[in-house]
């Protein structure tokens, strides 16, 4: 999963880089408002950390474009900013949660866990989809209570069919999803990914929508 952090104070970004590595987290860091007005695209972005004070400008009016654009990406909102009308202004301009510096690294982490579950209507931190059992921490899947062996690629893209059981994921976005910080995925090497998956969690839980995409229906 791929967050986009976007912060101005060089210490605290390198150390949130760090521990997203550690959860096995993709980041990408910005440091400007500017920089980050068409970055935000919900077929490469999972979750964005916002900063409020910027140095070019207001992490509240990149909330209220976002927004306002239809933009449903989970928000966190990271500021030393405690105010109450602060955050209210945050949850009620559309971020997703609101967390005030100086925090504890461990509790951020969390509330990104925590959004992530609620965008993908998950309950905890086990997906579970009929029989079939995900935890995206851990990276486990298991099937009928029978452990998964998935390779890394393999279950980024059974994640990424996960978050909306049912509904078709185009190729085009699983091309960008797959590998957020380079060049699209070929739809080639999609298939394979694909067709591997299916050998290992059951070829009847994904179906091709051809010309679209792929869905998994548990």
């Amino acid at each position: 999963m791929h967050i986009l952090l976007i912060e101005d104070d060089l210490d605290l970004g390198r150390a949130l880089q760090s521990a997203l590595k550690v959860e096995g987290l993709s980041s990408e860091w910005l440091r400007r408002a500017v920089d980050a007005t068409t970055t935000v695209d919900a077929t490469t972005i999972d979750c964005v950390l916002l900063d409020l004070t910027l140095p070019d400008g207001s992490g509240f009016d990149l909330l209220a474009r976002w927004r306002g654009q239809g933009e449903q990406v989970p928000i966190i909102v990271i500021t030393a900013r405690s105010a109450v009308q602060d955050r209210l202004a945050g949850l009620d301009g559309g971020a997703d949660d609101f967390v005030v510096k100086p925090f504890a690294t461990a509790e951020l982490m969390s509330r990104i866990r925590a959004v992530l579950r609620r965008s993908a209507r998950q309950a905890s931190d086990c997906w579970t989809l009929g029989d079939l059992v995900i935890e995206p921490r851990r990276h486990t899947v298991q099937r009928g209570g029978v452990p998964l062996d998935l390779s890394p690629r393999e279950f980024q893209l059974l994640l990424e069919l996960a978050r909306e059981p049912g509904a078709v994921v185009p190729k085009g976005v699983l091309a960008q999803r797959l590998d957020p910080l380079g060049e699209p995925m070929d739809f080639g090497a999609i298939e394979v990914h694909v067709s591997n998956l299916r050998r290992k969690i059951g070829a009847e839980l994904i179906r091709t929508v051809r010309g679209v995409g792929y869905l998994l229906q548990p």
